[in-house]
């Protein structure tokens, strides 16, 4: 059962992930280039959104930061 929870809340994560992701995406696209967003944009900014979605949960999510720089800074004083 906690499996399932894990699961389940790597999967809202990503869906949370891609869709910020999509939309950020649209957001940059209209600013900088000033054209007009179509469907085939909107499918071409998901296609790109979706492995950096994956990378951010999978990999990124997983590596605890605080422990790699609490290392770090404690190498550095001694």
């Amino acid at each position: 059962m906690k499996n399932w929870k894990k699961i389940e809340l790597i999967f809202e994560l990503l869906i949370f992930g891609i869709i910020l992701g999509v939309m950020e995406d649209i957001i940059v696209v209209k600013i900088l280039t000033d054209e007009p967003i179509t469907w085939h944009a909107i499918y071409i900014i998901i296609l790109i959104a979706i492995p950096f979605a994956i990378i951010g949960e999978v990999i990124i999510d997983k590596v605890d930061f605080i422990k790699i720089f609490q290392r770090a800074f404690r190498k550095k004083i001694e």
